[in-house]
Formats: structure tokens, C-alpha cells, sequence
């Protein structure tokens, strides 16, 4: 029996922490989760943090891709963040450039990129992750207050 992924909100980014490396079930219903999670909060973004992944296979990799491309049909951008070398290689030693999907280096960099984006497609400079005072704010103090 596979442990479901958490999807949390923060503000308008949904946030997935992948603690474990994914069976195929997992990942199937990380998908159907996050779809719905995408639907039900209007989110506009996307994080996937992979941090402590270590191994992915072809299924893995094609399913990130595969995510990334629901939440955009959703109207949400998706940025996968903490890829450690060793599975950027594999990734590109099973062909698979996850293509459209955006990465970043950290959590950090990932929400700014977003927020970056989101703030182009908007036409406003309103910061997507306001903490718990009501006034804009962006960080990890910003997500505390949640």
C-alpha cells in the first residue's frame, strides 16, 4: 500500500513535498489529488519539491511532465524544485526533458518564478503569498503565517 502525497496551499501555489521515492500507484494518485487540489483552490501555481527523491524511472519522470501539463490546462504553472544531480542525469539518460515543465534549484527560487510569472500574465505586481497580517509578503515568514 502506497502513502498519499500532501498537497498544501500557500496562498495561491500549491505546494507537494515528495518525501519518498514513488511507487507507480502513488503517483497516479498525486496526480488525481493535485488536479482536484488545482480545481477546488483556483491556485496559479504549482510546486512539486523533490528534494529527497534519489531515484526516478521512466514512469516518475513522464508522470512530472505529465502533471505539469494537467495544472497548465488547469491555468496553474508548475515548477519542480531541489532536482539533485544524480536524477537530472538519469532523466537525461532515459531521454525524458520534461518538456514545459520549469525548474528551480530551490523552494525559494521555484515560488518567486511563479510569482514572477504570475505577475506578468496578471499585469500587476500584487505578490501571490500575502501573510497572515493581510499585507503582501513573500518567504518562508510569508507561508508561517498560514
Amino acid at each position: 500500500m502506497s502513502e498519499q502525497v500532501p498537497v498544501l496551499r500557500i496562498g495561491q501555489v500549491l505546494l507537494v513535498s515528495i518525501q519518498t521515492d514513488l511507487d507507480d500507484h502513488a503517483v497516479m494518485q498525486l496526480q488525481d489529488d493535485l488536479a482536484a487540489a488545482v480545481v477546488d483552490s483556483g491556485a496559479h501555481g504549482v510546486v512539486i519539491d523533490i528534494t529527497a527523491v534519489e531515484i526516478v524511472d521512466s514512469f516518475v519522470g513522464r508522470m512530472l511532465s505529465t502533471i505539469a501539463s494537467i495544472s497548465r490546462l488547469l491555468d496553474a504553472q508548475t515548477v519542480v524544485v531541489g532536482m539533485r544531480p544524480a536524477v537530472a542525469i538519469t532523466l537525461v539518460e532515459l531521454g525524458l526533458s520534461l518538456g514545459g515543465v520549469r525548474t528551480a534549484l530551490t523552494l525559494d527560487k521555484g515560488l518567486r518564478m511563479l510569482e514572477q510569472a504570475h505577475a506578468a500574465a496578471t499585469g500587476g505586481t500584487r505578490s501571490a503569498f500575502p501573510d497572515a497580517s493581510g499585507d503582501e509578503g513573500v518567504g518562508p515568514d510569508a507561508a508561517a503565517g498560514l
